[in-house]
């Protein structure tokens, strides 16, 4: 009797292992600051929903790719669609990226503040001309917007004017330009719309007009090296679906 009792605990033992859900996994995600407002409202949803962690890192495009080929560890990337095309050319990442929403360059005085024309290229030139201090992102700071804005001064054949004036933002989450503009350090400041909304205390006055604008993708793709590869599927699955398109759209990213 006592061996036929040790075999049915044995039995029954194994039985709730093998029913036992699967080990929830922590997936390290490098994301761009663009996107860190979505974020925030959906990474606690599929946390909750997939019963699975998410340790998040933000920074601009370009920091975020230094940082990941540098070593640091990285289960997904959102970023920049042409800096992951990079990736994955390299082999970092693997083939078939997510693209997930997109946004464009966005104009930004403090709220309250008077607000300036800048529906055309002539009224814009107008208003950076006007402006006592100009804020925008550093290039250094690896940031999708520094290079093509700077490219809009040229053509606006201000170039020299703005940097006389010009304060510039580190860029991802402790350098942005709106934090320029909100402090006072900035009257008019430049950066993707969707990292202006981000900030309560600035109103968004209008986007770069006609072509003088640029169109950043964002798209999402896993790491090569990978430790949690199914649950950063599973998460980029989540960022797809029509519930999180919504999210991006009220925080200034449409879908392509």
């Amino acid at each position: 009797m006592t061996v036929l009792r040790t075999m049915a605990a044995l039995a029954l033992a194994a039985g709730l292992l093998g029913t036992a859900p699967a080990r929830a996994a922590e997936i390290n995600a490098l994301i761009t600051t663009a996107m860190e407002a979505a974020m925030d409202e959906l990474l606690p949803a599929f946390e909750r929903d997939s019963g699975n962690s998410v340790h998040v890192s933000y920074g601009p495009t370009g920091g975020v790719a230094r940082r990941f080929l540098a070593g640091e560890p990285a289960d997904v990337i959102v970023i920049g669609s042409t800096a992951l095309d990079d990736l994955i050319r390299q082999g970092r990442v693997l083939p078939g990226r997510a693209d997930l929403a997109r946004t464009g360059i966005g104009i930004c005085v403090r709220k309250g503040a008077p607000k300036p024309d800048v529906s055309t290229p002539d009224a814009l030139r107008r208003a950076l001309l006007a402006a006592r201090s100009v804020g925008y992102t550093a290039p250094e700071g690896g940031g999708v917007t520094a290079a093509p804005i700077r490219r809009v001064f040229e053509r606006l054949g201000i170039a020299a004017e703005v940097a006389a004036k010009a304060r510039l933002a580190a860029g991802g989450p402790n350098g942005r330009v709106s934090v320029l503009v909100s402090s006072g350090e900035a009257e008019i400041g430049l950066q993707q719309v969707a990292e202006l909304m981000s900030n309560p205390d600035v109103e968004v006055i209008g986007l770069l007009p006609g072509d003088l604008q640029q169109m950043t993708v964002y798209s999402a793709g896993i790491s090569a090296n990978a430790k949690q590869a199914d649950a950063a599927r599973a998460l980029v699955k989540a960022l797809s679906e029509p519930s999180a398109v919504a999210v991006f759209k009220a925080k200034g990213l449409e879908l392509q």
